[in-house]
């Protein structure tokens, strides 16, 4: 039975059908969005992917402040491609542009339940196109494979991964192809656009869709020609595709190799009984390999080793292939191989939808050969009570697992029973399929319920669009003024992307490419981050608005929904700061590097000295001094308090990078300062207007144990900022004009010294003055510079992202090849000779007649 046959479609229509209700209705039971009031914003989906969504629908629809290859909105200029490549490469990303761009959260919701429905109709192909078999079991498998753990649990709060769930069976199918010699180009366009959508999954679904052809040869017995054969045609049609998707591919691999380096980890085995537990329904746990694909599937693989009317071979290459790939995931070598070499900072199980598929397809194989009959199914369920019994002891299971599990098994069991009664058609049969449907649709509803509200309660959670971010975003466009200068989403963020989501420009940036200029130099001025370095926020300083051209600033109160308090009384509002242009002229550049003091290295970048660092004491709560600083570790360090001296009217700023708690000065507002160990840093922040007297009484109300360095305290000469500011701005360009990847600035007649563009110099920019040709661009404590002379009355540089030329060329080099190879079979086809005909030319005329 082929796929694209009556019945083939069907089943992937029935295979579609099941998983979208399925996945919905448990999304429903949870209350979740869009059915209910709960967010589905966790993790990454809040913080990444509905921002990098919101920002394709306004490069799409021409309102975004940069192209493909720089996103201006973020981290103060951001390669784009990269992330491009790596978030929205998907062509369902698309869609996007067809809802309102206040409907982001939908539409990335329907966008994930299309990529689990087309997930499920390519699985029903990939089965039929192994063996035929009955429709609606081909259809019912391939929606447990959509709905498998490793969906419910990992990928549909990252939906760029769903595209590695679609992408396993079809390139099987290209297996399938190679190996009967049929569709060179379709798969090599398959192999792209897997390559292209998500090429980390998609790597990941290659070597499973090589052990499944590899298995396939190994059990067809083919002569050794024949099989070098179709390895070699794999093989071509995997290097065709991968370096058609080498421009989108190359440019992410090289972001990654300039991107701040995130936590290094070694991989750790979970304990054996939470593997077991995880193939149960409703079973969640962070950093555990979530096999679950159904009861029903479950049975059917573990029914294979006795199923008798399935030939040996197939029995025992089968068995051999799942348990293999079930062992490599506690491996460390085998580990490292599924993850590209590198193991991951996240869950350390993200290849675990190839054995989810492998489990599925080996079930296929069961039921394929006919219903498996009382003398497989009882050890089938014998073994499945002791996976069940050895589960038992893990922490992973929920109270609900067990009514869930028994109502599956009864359903599975019962259908098998009445399908081996009935045959293939009758009551029976359709009571059968009925009961087998509903126990997969039912349980797979309860796992999504279960593991939506987990999600709420393990990981962050962001709120969907609403109130507070349409009033960022109407000060925003209120304010805009790019690029004359900056507008910036606030400290106040909302999800760790908010220029993407809400707009403006500001250096607030959340990626797996985050890079490492950027990170180390916001840093070194007193920025905060999270994520370990790569999600960058916001820095609400006066002297960074004026080194950056921040002219603009939204003030929020805090989210609510973070913090779980009622919302505050004032609302968002705007400060305006007269600032100098994005391209300033050092004539004198300080070149002293970078140190401890954030105060002090924000006066080398600007040029000037603004602030006074006086010494500090930190006392604890008894007024006894704390030599050590540290706060929060012991009863007399909960509320502790800086006392330091000020110059009356400077403003008094707080850099505490890892105290975590509010600090308040005098009575003033209280402060939130959010370290967490390695994980996060506290930004500096303002705390009011130093008092006549000089004295300054600040105290802490620490929430974790942390610490005060010893130059923790910043007394800012407003004055002095604005005098600095003006001089950059006399001498600063007259004009800048800023188009995706190039900026154009014309500088004043006669400047000399260092021209400095106010963003990171990140990999890939260079720069020209005057007719002067374009060199690489040179760096000024992280930003982007360029030596000027009194000849010189402008500046171009222009961004190309590393590895795009070397993309494009391996990229261009296969479609020439793919194009030979493709005229040479159309050639051969056309000279081959007409196969003979079985009807006579005598016949023929007399028909004619």
């Amino acid at each position: 039975m082929k796929a694209t046959s009556r019945p083939g479609r069907a089943a992937c229509l029935l295979a579609a059908a099941l998983t979208v209700i399925a996945f919905c209705a448990g999304d429903a039971l949870a209350r979740s969005y869009p059915f209910g009031p709960r967010t589905r914003g966790v993790n990454d989906l809040g913080n990444q992917f509905v921002p990098y969504h919101a920002h394709l629908w306004d490069l799409l629809h021409g309102r975004a402040q940069g192209g493909l290859l720089v996103n201006w909105q973020s981290g103060y200029g951001a390669s784009f491609l990269p992330d491009l490549g790596t978030y929205l490469g998907s062509p369902f990303a698309l869609l996007v542009a067809l809802f309102p761009r206040d409907e982001t959260d939908l539409a990335v919701y329907v966008i994930t339940v299309l990529k689990l429905a087309c997930a499920a109709a390519a699985m029903t192909g990939l089965l039929l196109a192994c063996r035929p078999g009955r429709w609606w079991a081909a259809g019912l498998l391939g929606a447990s494979y959509a709905l498998c753990g490793w969906t419910l649990a990992d990928a549909d709060y990252n939906p760029m991964w769903l595209d590695g769930l679609i992408a396993l069976p079809l390139l099987c199918l290209v297996g399938e192809w190679a190996r009967t010699g049929r569709r060179f180009l379709p798969g090599v366009l398959v192999v792209a656009l897997a390559w292209t959508a998500n090429f980390y999954t998609a790597y990941m679904a290659t070597l499973g869709a090589a052990l499944v052809l590899l298995l396939r040869l190994v059990l067809a017995r083919p002569p050794g020609r024949q099989a070098l054969a179709t390895v070699g045609r794999a093989a071509l049609t995997t290097a065709l595709g991968v370096g058609l998707a080498a421009p989108l591919v190359l440019t992410v691999y090289f972001g990654t190799r300039h991107a701040y380096p995130g936590r290094v980890r070694a991989f750790a085995p979970v304990p054996a009984e939470d593997v077991l537990a995880r193939l149960l329904p409703t079973s969640y746990g962070w950093g555990s390999p979530a096999l679950y694909v159904g009861t029903t599937a479950l049975l059917l693989a573990l029914a294979l080793p006795f199923h008798r009317a399935v030939p040996g071979r197939v029995r025992a290459g089968w068995i051999a292939l799942v348990l293999l790939a079930v062992l490599s995931l506690q491996w460390a070598p085998t580990h490292l191989v599924w993850h590209a070499f590198a193991t991951p900072q996240g869950s350390p199980y993200r290849q675990t939808f190839v054995v989810c598929g492998l489990l599925v397809i080996a079930a296929w194989h069961t039921l394929s050969y006919g219903p498996p009959g009382p003398r497989a199914l009882i050890p089938a369920a014998a073994l499945f009570a002791l996976i069940t019994a050895l589960a038992g002891r893990s922490t992973v299971l929920r109270p609900l697992t067990w009514p869930v599990l028994l109502l599956a098994v009864a359903g599975a069991l019962g259908g098998f029973a009445l399908l081996a009664r009935a045959g293939r058609r009758g009551p029976l049969a359709g009571l059968a399929v009925a009961l087998l449907l509903g126990a997969q649709a039912g349980e797979s509803a309860a796992t999504t319920a279960v593991t939506t509200r987990l999600h709420l309660a393990h990981l962050d959670d962001y709120a969907p669009w609403g109130e507070r971010q349409a009033r960022q975003s109407a000060l925003i466009a209120e304010a805009d003024g790019w690029p004359r200068h900056r507008t910036d989403p606030g400290r106040e963020q909302t999800v760790g992307n908010d220029p993407l989501l809400v707009g403006g420009e500001g250096a607030q940036y959340y990626s797996s490419l985050t890079s490492d200029v950027l990170s180390r130099t916001l840093t070194a001025l007193g920025g905060g981050w999270t994520s370990r370095g790569r999600s960058v926020q916001s820095l609400d300083n006066a002297v960074t608005d004026v080194l950056f051209s921040v002219g603009a600033r939204v003030h929020s109160p805090p989210d609510p929904h973070q913090r779980h308090s009622p919302p505050a009384a004032y609302p968002a509002h705007l400060t305006r700061r007269d600032v100098p242009p994005l391209v300033t002229v050092r004539p004198r550049p300080d070149n002293r590097p970078f140190g401890d003091s954030p105060y002090r290295n924000q006066e080398i970048l600007l040029g000037s000295r603004v602030y006074t660092v006086p010494p500090l004491t930190v006392r604890d709560d008894s007024g006894r001094p704390l030599p050590d600083r540290r706060t929060g570790a012991g009863t007399a360090r909960t509320r502790p308090v800086i006392t330091a001296r000020c110059p009356a009217g400077t403003q008094v700023h707080l850099w505490a990078p890892h105290y975590s708690g509010t600090a308040r000065l005098a009575d003033g507002t209280a402060t939130l300062f959010n370290a967490k160990g390695t994980r996060s840093r506290a930004a500096m922040a303002p705390l009011g207007t130093a008092p006549a007297s000089g004295r300054l009484t600040i105290r802490l109300t620490p929430s974790r144990p942390g610490s005060i360095p010893p130059g923790a305290i910043g007394c800012l000469d407003t004055g002095r900022l604005r005098a600095a500011a003006a001089r950059l701005t006399a001498g600063g360009a007259r004009e800048v004009t800023v188009s995706d990847g190039t900026v154009h600035a014309r500088l004043p007649a006669g400047s000399r010294g260092l021209a400095v563009l106010a963003a990171p110099r990140i990999a890939g920019w260079r720069c020209a003055t005057g007719d002067g040709p374009a060199r690489p661009a040179g760096e000024y404590h992280g930003l982007i510079a360029v030596p000027v002379d009194p000849q010189s009355t402008s500046l171009t540089c222009t961004f190309h992202p590393p590895g795009l030329r070397l993309g494009t060329a391996v990229g261009g080099a296969s479609l020439l090849v793919l194009a030979v190879l493709t005229a040479g079979a159309a050639l051969r086809r056309r000279r081959a000779p007409m196969p003979p005909t079985t009807t006579s030319p005598r016949e023929r005329v007399t028909t004619a007649h």
